[in-house]
Order: structure tokens, then sequence, then C-alpha cells
């Protein structure tokens, strides 16, 4: 079935390639499904360590004389 998606190809060591094999026949879908569910909860995850990079620095910036309070805000 031919698709308008963009293509990657992708060299992987055997083991690699048995791994994500073994969990796509776990799951009951394609090894293609399963390598973009793998990318997709990677950059999930990319993304969570940079909003926590970026709350850390926010964080030691801080200063609660500085803050507004609740009833100022609303």
């Amino acid at each position: 079935m031919p698709t308008k998606n963009p293509r990657i190809n992708v060299a992987l060591e055997k083991p690699l390639y048995h791994n994500i094999e073994r969990l796509a026949k776990r799951d009951g879908v394609s090894l293609s499904m399963k390598v973009r569910d793998l990318i997709k909860e990677a950059l999930e995850i990319e993304e969570d360590i940079a909003l926590s990079r970026f709350a850390q620095a926010r964080e030691e910036t801080f200063v609660k004389e500085k803050s507004l309070k609740h009833e100022e805000v609303w």
C-alpha cells in the first residue's frame, strides 16, 4: 500500500532489529509502525528533558520576593 508519508531508511545492527521485530510481533503491528511509535516515544522523552532543563533554569533564578502573589495575578 503506497503512502504519501516521508520515509527514512535506517541500517540496524541485527540484535536491535530482532528486538524491534519481537516488539512488533508482541504488539501485533508492522515493523514500520513499531519503529514509528518508538521514535515518537523517544521524541517525547527528549521534549520532557528539554522542558525539565528549562524549568530547572527558571527555578534557579527565581526570587520569591519579586514574585507576584496569587491575589495580584487574579
